[in-house]
């Protein structure tokens, strides 16, 4: 063993060399989970984790590509399915699986899977992963919902793989259970088979380094990660910050609310005065996910270059009020989930952008999930779409153009959706003048129109964001304006499961980012370069005149 004799700590080098490997392991079962899967969400959008955990489920690193939030909730979800399924009964080849949003990502549609890896007859190690299945059954929209019975078929932990033997009956109920069980079925045996490579990986990894487990490279990740976050938190100034925001909701609008604790090196957030959990909407969160949430802007801003781990959040304590839609009780409705949680990483900056530096940004453009679903010359078809709104300003960068945020999820082109749904895409195109105005503006949002361009009715189902409400500027920076959705040019404000006919035409405008510092501080060199991209027009251009002292064309990052 690299480092010294067994028992001896690892040094430095040794353990970044072994950690990197770690994480390339899981880069390359990433890359089997998307290449073997059949859905689009998972395919194309990525919307999915893999997780190296020791084998008390402590996890440990993921793959480059992870959603972060399944990254800090595998760990949770792995405990309570290992109080269930002790480690001292696991066989090679079990698999454990659930999808229940209480125990696991917030949501049905997330099935949670845990391997056992074995060495020499023990285990040594789990494979963890999350993913967002395309259909879970329950009805056919997002939104309205009036609990979670209603959203599909939920399952409790069980053995999907028993002995490396499939479980017939959990199968079937499952399949019989969705309207595309060809997808649903196809990856879950995916992902399921995407352990083989882990614990083949591992294997060679514990025989290269003369290890004969995981325990001491856990010890020195998980020692080594708490200690730094414990550090980074130390150096922050000790006191309360406070911050609120309006968000969509659905119908009527929710407030989310964060009171940040800092003392000597632990961090408390309470989410107290945050609206209570909603009963005619599926926007409410189980903890699980709210806690997941919470973590990444701290992660971000204080551990950047750490590779995530489950001792980083250790020193971070949350609380929510039961019962608020950030700590919603069971039944509720919970689908759409991620339209709340997805504001909760701009309220944490709301009231930490004083004493957190170049790291925070305004509120962003939001995440507007879509789903086409029907049935054309006899064949089924389901493609879901992940687009994202543009990228809040930060105090030292413009707002990124629209990419994922804060997930790791990627955009699945038209192209791949044109060939598998019936529809023709008329445009997908950046929106000028939709950065909101700063010292550095917000990212632009982006305008999709597609047709239905099939011969019967096809399902559409929505989860937009920031259509009643702005997102928010910092620091003296402007509101953007919000987004909009549009049927045949006519305005769409309520969200069931909508039927599209042929030649209906979809048109979504996404919002841009709020505007970060007051935009009289903007320099005039910024300007002149959004109004060449195209960025602005020259009307919008009219609210920074006068401002800054460059000449038009000192640009100090092109002479860089």
């Amino acid at each position: 063993m690299r480092g010294g004799a067994a028992g001896a700590p690892l040094d430095p080098i040794s353990l970044e060399i072994m950690w990197q490997r770690l994480i390339s392991i899981m880069d390359e079962v990433d890359d089997v989970i998307v290449k073997t899967t059949f859905s689009t969400i998972l395919s194309e959008g990525r919307d999915f984790a893999c997780i190296l955990t020791d084998a008390r489920g402590r996890s440990l690193c993921q793959s480059s590509w992870s959603t972060p939030n399944f990254c800090v909730v595998l760990p949770r979800t792995a405990k309570q399915l290992l109080a269930r399924f002790p480690v001292h009964t696991l066989r090679p080849g079990d698999v454990i699986a659930t999808n229940d949003p209480w125990i696991g990502t917030g949501h049905l549609p997330d099935y949670v899977l845990l391997m056992p890896l074995f060495v020499a007859g023990r285990v040594i190690g789990f494979l963890g992963t999350v993913s967002h299945m395309s259909d879970v059954g329950g009805h056919p929209g997002e939104i309205e919902s009036d609990d979670v019975y209603s959203e599909g078929l939920r399952m409790p932990p069980c053995k999907l793989y028993d002995a490396g033997t499939e479980n017939a009956l959990a199968f079937d109920l499952i399949g019989a259970n969705c309207r595309a069980p060809d997808l649903l079925l196809g990856d879950l045996r995916a992902m399921a088979g995407a352990a083989r490579v882990a614990s083949a990986r591992i294997q060679e990894f514990l025989h290269d380094d003369r290890l004969e487990d995981l325990e001491p490279i856990a010890h020195a990740i998980l020692d080594r990660s708490g200690r730094h976050m414990r550090q980074r938190i130390s150096a922050l100034p000790d006191g309360i910050y406070e911050y609120g925001m309006e968000i969509d909701g659905y119908i009527e609008t929710v407030h989310l609310h964060a009171r940040v604790t800092i003392r000597d090196d632990t961090v408390h957030v309470d989410y107290a005065g945050t609206s209570a959990a909603r009963t005619d909407a599926a926007i409410n969160v189980p903890f699980n996910s709210t806690y997941a949430t919470t973590m990444y802007p701290f992660k971000c801003a204080l551990a950047p270059d750490v590779p995530n781990n489950e001792a980083l959040f250790a020193p971070i304590r949350v609380s929510a009020p039961a019962g608020s839609i950030l700590d919603a009780r069971f039944p509720a409705p919970v689908k759409a989930r991620a339209k709340t949680t997805n504001n909760l990483n701009q309220v944490l900056f709301g009231a930490l952008w004083p004493i957190l530096g170049e790291h925070v940004q305004a509120s962003n453009g939001g995440i507007w999930p879509l789903v086409l679903k029907g049935s054309e010359s006899g064949r089924p078809y389901l493609v879901d779409m992940l687009p994202y709104g543009g990228r809040g300003g930060m105090p030292g960068l413009d707002g990124m153009l629209p990419v994922a945020f804060p997930t790791n999820s990627t955009i699945t082109p038209c192209e791949v959706i044109e060939t598998r749904a019936p529809v023709r895409f008329h445009r997908k195109a950046l929106r000028p003048d939709t950065g909101a105005a700063g010292r550095h503006r917000g990212g632009l949002g982006q305008s999709i129109a597609f047709e239905h361009v099939g011969t019967g009715p096809m399902t559409f189902s929505l989860t937009p964001d920031r259509i009643t409400t702005r997102p928010n500027g910092l620091a003296g920076g402007s509101d953007a304006e919000p987004g909009s959705v549009r049927i045949n040019g006519e305005a769409i404000e309520r969200f069931p499961a909508i039927t599209l006919l042929p030649g209906d035409v979809v048109t979504l405008d996404l919002p841009g980012g709020g505007g970060f510092g007051n935009p009289a501080e903007r320099a005039a060199w910024r300007v002149e370069r959004d109004l060449i991209a195209g960025y602005v027009t020259p009307t919008a251009a009219q609210r920074y005149v006068g401002v800054g002292t460059d000449a038009p064309g000192d640009d100090p990052e092109a002479a860089a």
